[in-house]
């Protein structure tokens, strides 16, 4: 679960695209001190994830299709990044070669799942809406 630099500028977008309800890319860059083309590549991602819409054309920008009050930071971390794991053995596609390569399991991998699994459940507690409204 590698909190990127590209997952903190998504979040970073979000909060700037919750002040208004269209906004261009110059405009969302400017608020949040984002590079254009690092936008527009975390813009795709998360328009693919179905959390951001984009308008084209003179009245074009960006929108959330998502309501903040849907919206958690993982789900935007999960957009930008699939592969939410601590650490590559919890990947399932990257098999842990300590767990059960001697008939014992690995009681670290297991310890880093558990750990894995309580960061998910943190990242989903609480919405976006709930986060920006404590500030």
């Amino acid at each position: 679960m590698f909190i990127t630099r590209e997952c903190d500028y998504a979040v970073r977008m979000i909060r700037a695209m919750a002040e208004d309800p269209r906004q261009s890319v110059n405009e969302i860059c400017e608020k949040e001190s984002v590079t254009p083309p690092f936008a527009y590549k975390i813009l795709k991602k998360l328009q693919e994830a179905g959390i951001v819409k984009g308008f084209r054309g003179v009245h074009g920008g960006y929108t959330l299709s998502a309501s903040l009050d849907e919206i958690t930071l993982y789900d935007i971390y999960k957009a930008i990044n699939p592969n939410l794991f601590i650490i590559e053995c919890l990947n399932p596609e990257n098999r842990c070669e300590r767990d059960g390569a001697d008939g014992k399991p690995c009681l670290v991998h297991r310890e880093l799942l558990e750990i894995q699994t309580e960061i998910g459940h943190l990242l989903r507690k609480k919405t976006i809406r709930q986060i920006l409204e404590e500030a």
